[in-house]
């Protein structure tokens, strides 16, 4: 790019125009749009952007008798452009420029793209460009590991959901196994730092002023050693004794919880009880993954009986008919599933199974490659 600029994503078109635009003391940011307090909060972004790069102020207002000379920035929604969700078209002109969304998130993210700009220059002139762009995959997420790491400080999240906003992220989730304050079981989390009730509203409001849907997310099968260790949870463990793991060595601490015990979905039940009534996303991931040592325990016979996927199955539909009778779309990790397709078709049509892999090459086009 001849302009010298990094644009994180890079935009789908850019056209770059002869001249520059230089922002002048005392003049506006237009909100043009028939619900303009619904892009206030993003033409305060832009307004702050100026701000601290070239020290100029802009007022802001949705009135259309202010002077065309006195608005420096128009910006507004038009459903028509690209007709593509999400897009937008972002014109710096040298008399004025032009942000035009699809839809609300469209905007904010031609602000953001506008933003890194000014924020490149500093308090030099802009350089007139022409931009059209719009995302190639409707969600893009990013999960932070909040239970076997540190448990990031409020200050720092913030901090994270503004950089994230401003590269067009649009889903996040904290990846939860006993860091939440669930009310009663404080010997789980006493030690843990971990989020509380009033920390998620607060970080969910926040990502919806940027477009964010801050995802639930607590797993519900594996995974739950640190519920599992203490006496108190140790009989819903599917089992207790050592057992080998598929990437070596053994785990010597209880792991998944039995899914035959009709104790274990009503605790995991509880767990939601608490959790998800501070989430405005209707989207909830219950983990599920790597529940290697099913059928060592507890659910042996079961297994024996109707094979290790099919166990695994039915309390995953358990898990299911919880969350769809609470007006959730259930998430889950693909990885046990994909090692019985022959149970793929028995799922429902409205879950969503999510492929991970830790490699920048992961195949993930190749079925089979949780």
């Amino acid at each position: 790019m001849s302009l010298n600029l990094v644009l994180l994503p890079l935009p789908k078109k850019l056209v770059e125009k002869p001249g520059v635009f230089t922002p002048q003391i005392g003049q506006y940011i237009q909100i043009t749009d028939s619900n303009p307090q619904n892009l206030l909060f993003s033409a305060k972004q832009l307004r702050t952007a100026f701000l601290n790069s070239s020290q100029v102020s802009y007022k802001l207002t949705a009135s259309q008798a202010i002077p065309e000379d006195h608005v420096a920035i128009k910006i507004r929604i038009d459903p028509g452009i690209e007709k593509s969700p999400q897009a937008y078209q972002l014109a710096i002109n040298q008399d004025q420029i032009l942000i035009v969304g699809s839809d609300e998130a469209g905007l904010f993210y031609g602000i953001q793209t506008l933003k890194q700009i000014v924020q490149q220059k500093g308090n030099q002139p802009l350089p007139c460009l022409e931009i059209i762009d719009w995302p190639d995959y409707a969600v893009r997420g990013v999960m932070f590991d909040i239970s076997r790491d540190k448990v990031y400080q409020m200050e720092t999240l913030l901090m994270l959901i503004d950089e994230l906003s401003s590269w067009k992220i649009n889903q996040i989730q904290l990846y939860t196994e006993h860091t939440f304050a669930y009310l009663g079981h404080e010997v789980v989390w006493q030690e843990s730092s971990p989020m509380t009730p009033e920390e998620i509203l607060t970080l969910d409001h926040y990502c919806q002023e940027r477009h964010i849907e801050l995802v639930p997310n607590q797993n519900s099968f594996g995974h739950l050693t640190r519920w599992l260790k203490h006496p108190r949870y140790q009989h819903l463990a599917e089992t207790t004794e050592p057992v080998e793991t598929p990437w070596g060595g053994l785990q010597t601490e209880p792991f998944s919880i039995s899914p035959v015990l009709p104790e274990s979905l009503k605790f995991i039940s509880g767990l939601y009880d608490q959790l998800l009534p501070n989430f405005s996303s209707k989207l909830f991931n219950v983990g599920c993954d790597e529940t290697f040592d099913i059928g060592t325990g507890k659910s042996k016979s079961a297994v024996e009986e109707n094979g290790k996927g099919q166990v695994y199955l039915d309390f995953l539909l358990c898990l299911y008919n919880d969350v769809n009778s609470r007006g959730y779309t259930i998430q889950f990790w693909g990885d046990i599933v994909l090692e019985h397709p022959e149970l793929i078709p028995r799922l429902p049509k409205d879950v969503i199974a999510l492929n991970w892999g830790y490699e920048a090459d992961h195949p993930f086009e190749r079925p089979g490659t949780a």
